[in-house]
Parts: structure tokens; sequence; C-alpha cells
């Protein structure tokens, strides 16, 4: 109805126009409210793919504290496995899977006997012999004791001849770290629970303290710190060295917040992991400053040929020639894709 009517029309209007009009009116508005529901949802739907967030973080992660009432509460009750499981369909028990189990553990025997007055109170003098014994098995669970190790040097002196004055020291293995408690075990039970178990050094200290060891944080740092530098970083240059022999190799970067560094509170650096193929599956890992040349050198030291994972491109030279790397990450490849026609001459129809 393109139609527009006069105060003066409208009056002499019957009142069946009057009621069609209306009635018209009211469909034309419940088909723009439709359509105006379906842009509003459009546009949140496009705001989503282009601004939203692009995380690995799960919607409605667990709390790490109250997990188990959080499962409890929001578990189904448990269903019967007869209503759940066709008949005959039920895997059976497997023999000897306990003993597989608890096979290469340190066993401790125990002998439970009845004493022989008791049994003789009981059964009768001469009225009782003894059965094939019954056994059975419980694992218990150690706590992390501490042991302290007291090395004691001899030192000898020559008291004539030709090493007259001179000194000998009894042969004592070499430490990990020079005039520091720390053992092999000690550092690398530290080491496990940070980097493998994710515990930060403030709770392994809390739980050294609470197993009457008072070590702190700060020295389980500096011996982190100095067992990198001194034993780990052959390796590192180790697998540099193995990841520069392959022709193609793959990498990512990860922002993380970097302290101590010369700059100012909450300044962004980068982690980056360079993998090599499967046949080796070689891993580095490094943090760079974002912006700095240091990145593109490092970079380029790494690599001969590049597969990136996020969109990155470098100058540089090499051997007197200019050298220019580009390279496009398959993860993004499909956004590209989708803005390509509108790049494109001439009239083009896509569609996701």
């Amino acid at each position: 109805m393109d139609q527009k009517f006069t105060d003066e029309q409208l009056n002499k209007c019957s009142r069946a126009e009057l009621a069609g009009i209306v009635l018209y009116m009211q469909e034309q508005m419940d088909r723009l409210n439709r359509d105006y529901e379906n842009l509003i949802e459009q546009i949140r739907i496009s705001n989503q793919h282009q601004f939203g967030r692009r995380s690995e973080k799960l919607e409605g992660q667990l709390c790490f504290f109250n997990e188990c009432e959080h499962l409890s509460e929001e578990a189904p009750d448990e269903p019967d496995p007869d209503d759940i499981l066709p008949a005959g369909t039920r895997k059976k028990k497997q023999k000897g899977r306990r003993d597989a189990d608890l096979k290469g553990f340190p066993e401790e025997l125990f002998d439970h006997c009845a004493g022989k007055d008791d049994l003789d109170s009981f059964f009768g003098a001469g009225s009782w012999r003894e059965m094939p014994p019954e056994e059975y098995r419980r694992l218990r669970y150690e706590p992390a004791s501490w042991t302290v190790e007291r090395h004691t040097v001899h030192v000898y002196v020559g008291t004539g001849g030709d090493h007259q004055d001179e000194f000998v020291r009894g042969g004592r293995p070499k430490d990990l770290l020079r005039n520091s408690i720390a053992t092999p075990s000690l550092a690398a039970a530290v080491i496990n629970a940070k980097y493998v178990n994710s515990i930060p050094l403030n709770r392994i200290e809390q739980e050294f303290r609470r197993n009457g060891l008072a070590l702190s944080r700060q020295t389980m740092a500096n011996w982190v710190i100095q067992c990198a530098d001194r034993y780990l970083a052959p390796v590192y240059a180790r697998l540099h060295s193995s990841l520069m022999e392959h022709p193609v190799t793959q990498s990512d970067e990860t922002p993380v917040e970097i302290i101590h560094d010369g700059r100012p509170a909450g300044s962004r650096s980068y982690m980056w992991v360079h993998r090599s193929g499967e046949r080796s599956r070689l891993s580095c890992m490094n943090t760079r400053r974002p912006g700095t040349a240091s990145i593109r050198k490092s970079f380029i030291r790494i690599i001969k040929a590049f597969w990136s994972l996020t969109a990155w491109s470098s100058t540089t030279r090499s051997g007197g020639s200019l050298t220019t790397l580009r390279m496009r990450a398959a993860g993004h490849m499909r956004a590209g894709i989708i803005r390509m026609p509108s790049r494109l001459p001439g009239r083009m129809t896509w569609r996701q």
C-alpha cells in the first residue's frame, strides 16, 4: 500500500475499509519486525566473526576449587547399567589385570597368624589344622621424604719425599650446583612440578613447608635458571641445529608478559614455538620482543624454508642479496578466501 490517505479521505472511508487498512498495516508491521530481528542477528554474527575472541578457552569452564561440587550438582543421576547396556554386550572382567597394574612396585610382606594358645583354647588341643592361607594386596602411598646426605671428604698431606706439604683429598661426587644443597633428584622434582605439572613455585614452597622443609621459592628459581643455563642450554642448541636441517618447519607465536626485562610492567612479548614435521618431531621455543630486528634475525637463523601458522613477512640480506620471505597462515586461509571475491574485478557472488 503506497497510497497515503489524508484526514478527509479517512473520514469518508466506511467501517470495512478502515478495518482493511488496519489489518494491512498490522501485517506490514509484523513483516518489518521480522526483517529487523533477522538483520540484528546477522550483524551480531558478523561482529562475532570479525571482532570475537579467538581463544581456546571453553565457555563454562569449571572452577579449580569447587570442581567436585560443580560436577555433583550438574551431573544427572547415574543410570542403571542394565538400562543402558544391551544384554550380552558387557565386557567380562579381565583376569590378571590387578597383577599387571601392580607389577614393578616394591613389595612388603606381612604375615597375619593366630597364636597357638588362642587356637587351642578355641578348638581344643590337637583339634585343628592349618588351611591354605588367603592372600590379598593393598597399595600404600608414601609422601615425599627427605634425607640429608652428609659427605665427609678426608684430606691427606705429605710429610716427606717429593710431595711434601701437598694435599690430596678423597674422591667425591661432583655437585649439581657448587655450594648448594640441591641434588639431581631435588632439582628434578622442582622442575617436574613446575613445568610438567604446572605448579607455581609459591605452591611448591608451601607444600615443602607442610612437609617440614623450609625452602624458599627464590632459591628454587635460582636452581631452575642455573640448571637451564648449565645443563639444558646444550640440549636446546642441539635441537636448534637439528631443526635447521629440515627443509620445512612450522611456527606459531603466543603473546606473553615478561617481567624484569627493562621495559614497563605489562609490556607484551611473544613466545615462539618452532616445530619440525612428523618424522623427527623436534620442538624449540624462544621469547622475543615485538617489532624488533632480533625476531627476524633469529627467525631466519632457525629456518631455511618455512611454513608459518601466522601471517608474517620479513626482508633480510643473506649473502649480499636481498631475500624476502612471505608466509601465510593456514588457519587464516578461510577468512582470506571469503574476502577474496570482493577484491576481484567484475561481478561475482560468493556463498560461505
